[in-house]
């Protein structure tokens, strides 16, 4: 099948899933534009009519997929009113979504904020917006859990957020590791029972 030039959305689509889908295995650092043309079939002018650079691409990538965790969560929330049972069902998309083995390679955001963070600044601000994105809701659903069941427990919602996203993060690298997605499931399902035992103080 020949390479395209074709400048269209598809196209871009599928820069932006080779880009992931090298970068998660490869790094940044490891993965040339050259690569990202051969995985997703495209001419370099087709690369270069969407992304003027490398690192454009990558920060699309990364938006990209912060829009699509996001779209998860909603589909798993939709619906649900009871602030207990959000946080819960948020924890258990988060179990799917360790389990698929699409993203059985890591996190993009992760991956990215571990290589690239501490050498180049719109990374860092890129990774920090995102992680920010996902600790900021999941801090206003634990603050109206507690305020609905257990107002006095001793936690603060945004602290227990950006312990919930640490779990997740690393959860994921150690399950990388072992080749294992089950050390995520079983990480997320300890933090479930620690919310628990919280929300009864």
């Amino acid at each position: 099948m020949p390479r395209t030039a074709t400048v269209n959305p598809a196209t871009r689509r599928r820069l932006l899933d080779a880009a992931r889908r090298l970068m998660l295995e490869r790094g940044y650092s490891g993965t040339s534009v050259d690569d990202i043309c051969r995985a997703a079939r495209v001419t370099k002018g087709a690369f270069f009519h969407w992304f003027p650079t490398k690192e454009e691409l990558a920060g699309a990538a990364v938006r990209s997929f912060c829009e699509e965790m996001g779209t998860m969560f909603d589909a798993a929330l939709a619906g649900v009113t009871d602030p207990v049972r959000r946080i819960e069902r948020r924890i258990d998309a988060m179990i799917q979504f360790a389990r698929n083995p699409d993203v059985q390679q890591g996190c993009l955001l992760g991956a990215l904020a571990q290589e690239m963070c501490d050498c180049n600044p719109r990374f860092q601000s890129l990774c920090c917006d995102g992680f920010g994105a996902w600790i900021d809701t999941v801090e206003q659903e634990l603050a109206a859990a507690k305020a609905a069941v257990a107002p006095r427990a001793p936690f603060r919602p945004r602290a227990l957020a950006e312990h919930l996203i640490a779990v997740l993060e690393g959860s994921l690298i150690l399950a990388k590791a072992k080749q294992d997605p089950e050390v995520v499931v079983e990480s997320l399902k300890h933090f479930r029972a620690y919310l628990k035992t919280l929300l009864k103080a």
